[in-house]
């Protein structure tokens, strides 16, 4: 048996053990809805929660390890933010408002830093943005991202690269690297 909390979880979620399940559920469930934010935008709460049903349903089924079941995990997320965003496309964004007449809670979340990255991430185009995520924010392996994406490996590696170094140079990041340099 693994020493991995999450290991140990999934091989009990298998056998129908509730409160492992919601161990897997806590431990996986924030990654998966930071990149389905990034691919699905105002649809990432429905593909998750579409995510975890089918999860539910079909886990009895799966066979694999931890690594093998955030692979099988973050392909149903992509599939189900695929089909989300095909059945409802996104709204127009709204007209944003000077942060003077926002509520505490807003600014506080336009402010974060993982919304401002995962902002900057959704900037990017999809392939470089799903490759970033899935390979420097959740941790996937190259074999295990290709997979999800249905590309080969080293297009995986070069969206990757892409993505990074287009982030690396963006002006609000160079600004947050050397704040010095603001207003220069």
């Amino acid at each position: 048996m693994p020493d991995d909390p999450l290991a140990d979880a999934l091989h009990a979620a298998r056998d129908g053990d509730r409160r492992a399940f919601a161990t897997l559920w806590r431990g996986l469930h924030p990654p998966m809805l930071r990149y389905l934010r990034v691919i699905a935008a105002d649809h990432a709460e429905d593909a998750a929660s579409e995510t975890w049903l089918q999860v539910i349903r079909d886990l009895g089924r799966f066979d694999g390890d931890l690594p093998a079941f955030r692979g099988w995990l973050f392909r149903i997320a992509r599939n189900r933010a695929l089909d989300a965003v095909r059945r409802r496309p996104q709204p127009p964004p709204a007209p944003t408002t000077s942060t003077a007449s926002s509520d505490a809670a807003t600014v506080t979340l336009e402010n974060d830093g993982t919304a401002w990255a995962l902002g900057l991430i959704a900037q990017l185009p999809i392939d470089q943005a799903e490759a970033v995520m899935l390979r420097v924010v959740v941790g996937l392996d190259v074999a295990t991202t290709a997979d999800i994406l249905g590309k080969r490996p080293g297009a995986v590696r070069v969206a990757a690269m892409r993505g990074l170094r287009r982030l690396a140079a963006h002006p609000q990041v160079r600004d947050r690297a050397h704040p010095s340099r603001q207003g220069v």
